[in-house]
């Protein structure tokens, strides 16, 4: 008769230990077939569904693919430190449905934004070409491209010197529709909506647990710490929309990680 023995906290669960080994070797994947001039990231990356790269195989591909080491790392140790937790009081099932909800869920947040975003920006495209001016190209930069290259400020300033010159209405024209083009076409890695969705949910299903932050070192309960970070996602989201990370992937996963708790706790015999 064998003796039943409680898993070890220290221990990975089946279902995060996969998660993980699939995102190191996808990573592994870009890297080598990089050199056989095959670019995964093109392939598997979320993509806006106007871009002529994107494919709906996308939604769920763009969840194993990182940018880099360290944006894979910090995924990875977000999810070896909450995620175990939560599949060992869940279950492998529905601590999996959770992390592909709260990921899909994510993407079709971001992607929703995005089409916000970019719906303003085909309309300031139109406008500019209906009545192209060195004036209305200077408000575009400003709100569509918030690091533009020296040159571009050039072109206004000898537009504004010569208005009525065709070359310069044709530069103008060519960058607006080139920012937006290039809106349309950038591509979304990372597993940090389904993240997000692990972090949200370990607040609240633990809420007091005291977490150690690294900077600065102090404890913080495990509630107020994911408020806090929804709280800094929303902000850098709205403050900075051009931004390279998709703070509104990261929102996402929580909202969906938040409507999925609460529907399981009102259906608790559900998913079992």
């Amino acid at each position: 008769m064998t003796q039943f023995r409680p898993p070890s906290y220290n221990a990975i669960p089946p279902v995060v230990k996969n998660l993980i080994m699939l995102n190191v070797l996808m990573l592994v994947a870009t890297w080598a077939l990089k050199s056989f001039g095959i670019d995964l990231t093109q392939k598997l990356a979320l993509y806006y569904p106007a871009s002529p790269h994107f494919r709906p195989y996308q939604f769920v591909t763009h969840m194993f693919m990182h940018g880099g080491f360290m944006h894979l790392f910090f995924n990875m140790f977000a999810l070896y430190m909450f995620g175990r937790v939560l599949e060992m009081v869940w279950g492998p099932k529905r601590f999996l449905i959770f992390y592909f909800i709260t990921g899909l869920g994510a993407a079709a947040f971001y992607t929703l934004v995005n089409y916000i975003e970019i719906s303003s920006l085909r309309d300031s495209v139109a406008a500019f070409i209906n009545t192209p001016s060195p004036e209305l190209l200077s408000t575009f930069v400003k709100e569509h491209l918030k690091h533009a290259s020296p040159w571009v400020y050039d072109l206004i300033n000898n537009w504004m010197d010569k208005p009525n010159n065709p070359a310069y209405i044709q530069q103008g024209t060519e960058l607006v529709q080139r920012v937006l083009e290039m809106k349309m076409n950038i591509p979304v890695v990372g597993a940090s909506g389904a993240i997000f969705g692990v972090l949200l949910a370990f607040g609240m299903l633990f809420p007091n647990t005291q977490l150690m932050l690294l900077f600065p070192p102090i404890p913080i309960k495990a509630k107020y710490f994911v408020i806090g970070y929804g709280v800094i996602e929303l902000f850098l989201g709205v403050r900075n929309p051009g931004s390279d990370v998709a703070h509104f992937a990261h929102l996402g996963g929580m909202i969906f990680g938040f409507i999925l708790i609460k529907f399981w706790n009102r259906n608790s015999n559900s998913f079992y």
